[in-house]
């Protein structure tokens, strides 16, 4: 069958090129069940959503209680690449749950296997809801809609307020003053360092990347796929990061190990390059600091400038196995742009939502651990409204996996030039990666 509605930009055979050639489903959203509704069903609909976010089912209970004709169950699922990798294999048997939490990175390989239906026309007004930024994420470019945005993680700059007053130094609006105080801080604690450069997660790279400017996938409305990781705005962040590493004015220690935990809980690393959920794993790993942290706007390339990115995030979507998609895409409305769902989210699941309304009142309260800082999530929100919309492929896991390699050999390395060559390697692998698994690419 041929897919019936043609896309302004990018279709979504566009997205789906290279899916035969990988021996996935070749039927399109349209072609499935996806579009059959509960209309020729009797009795209640009962929808399933996967979602790996502790405490969901509390939220979902609260739908079901307004909403008996139309009830979801919550299945508990593993995060990252597990439940990418379950949701294929259930795609392919034709029994994909209804609704589906995603990560934003990981909406390209679903759409690529033909996982997510475009539920573009059950969509109403929901656009105006949220950043342009974040919706983008969950376009892909496109005219179809994949998901609803859901949580958001804009990146920020957080700084031990105690230490940066007591040794004089300055909060960066630049990156240019973000190194002038990593050498600042260096000379006035010299057994400390400013912050450090992680190579065991590749998505706090990818959003400072993404805030520069950096496109590491495009697709062209001929279906023909652009790797572009080491573009000139992503080498512009690895030769800075890797400057700095290497002028042994920046660590060079991964994160969320006991020595960073011990870094920050003590204060030999001054601030971190973080994003809004931060305040939580401070909380943990820096016990001993409980209001000596504030937050403020990442810095920024050039001065004037206000765009942020992001390093995490996840959306509802819907499955094409789904026979009820309306009423999968209405729950997934509410589920994210709902006053009531979105102060659930928050209370219960301890997101920062991606709707705008959802970032102000008084379900927001000030994070315990940043007491001294009561307009927060103020501020939080005029960042959000910054973000810079990612470019994600179809192959993130074969770019994450490389980079926590090369990165981690250049870090050990402390050269820049090894930076540089890292982000080849990078974007070597995930090009011929992709090649090999039949799309249609080219690089930038």
């Amino acid at each position: 069958m041929k897919m019936s509605i043609n896309r302004r930009q990018i279709s979504r055979r566009s997205i789906l090129a290279g899916a035969a050639a990988l021996g996935l489903t070749g039927t399109l959203a349209a072609c499935g069940g996806s579009d059959d509704d509960s209309g020729g069903d009797s009795g209640p609909v009962k929808l399933t959503y996967w979602s790996w976010a502790p405490n969901m089912e509390k939220v979902a209970a609260i739908w079901n209680k307004k909403n008996p004709d139309i009830t979801v169950t919550v299945s508990k699922q593993a995060s990252g690449g597990e439940i990418v990798s379950k949701l294929i294999t259930a795609k392919k048997a034709g029994n994909a749950p209804d609704l589906i939490q995603v990560e934003y990175q990981s909406l390209p390989t679903l759409v690529s296997n033909d996982v997510l239906a475009d539920i573009t026309k059950y969509a109403g007004d929901t656009k105006s809801q949220f950043a342009e930024g974040l919706w983008g994420m969950v376009t892909l470019g496109t005219d179809a809609l994949y998901a609803i945005p859901q949580d958001a993680g804009p990146l920020m700059f957080y700084y031990r307020e105690d230490l940066f007053k007591k040794h004089g130094l300055t909060v960066p609006k630049t990156w240019t003053e973000f190194a002038e105080t990593a050498r600042a801080a260096r000379k006035a604690v010299p057994d400390a360092y400013l912050t450090t450069f992680s190579s065991n997660d590749p998505g706090l790279f990818a959003g400072l990347a993404q805030q520069a400017g950096g496109k590491w996938w495009t697709v062209g409305s001929g279906g023909k796929w652009t790797v572009g990781i080491d573009d000139a705005a992503t080498k512009q962040v690895a030769g800075f990061w890797g400057g700095l590493v290497q002028e042994g004015v920046i660590d060079n220690q991964p994160m969320y190990t006991p020595a960073w935990n011990n870094a920050l809980n003590k204060g030999t690393h001054l601030a971190w390059v973080s994003a809004v959920w931060a305040p939580g794993v401070l909380v943990s790993s820096a016990p001993d600091t409980k209001g000596k942290w504030r937050m403020a706007p990442l810095p920024q390339w050039k001065s004037g400038e206000n765009v942020t990115g992001s390093w995490g995030g996840s959306s509802t979507g819907v499955s094409t196995d789904s026979r009820h998609a309306e009423a999968a895409a209405k729950f997934a409305t509410w589920l994210n742009t709902d006053p009531e769902a979105l102060a659930a989210l928050v209370k219960e699941v301890a997101i920062y939502p991606a709707a705008t309304k959802g970032q102000s009142g008084d379900v927001l309260t000030t994070p315990e651990f940043f007491s001294n800082q009561a307009d927060f999530y103020t501020t939080a929100g005029q960042i959000a409204a910054t973000t810079a919309a990612a470019a994600w492929g179809p192959n993130v896991n074969t770019a994450y996996t490389t980079f926590q390699d090369a990165f981690g050999k250049a870090t050990k390395a402390k050269k820049e030039a090894q930076f540089d060559s890292a982000l080849a390697t990078v974007q070597a692998k995930t090009f011929a990666d992709m090649k090999k698994q039949g799309f249609e690419v080219t690089e930038a």
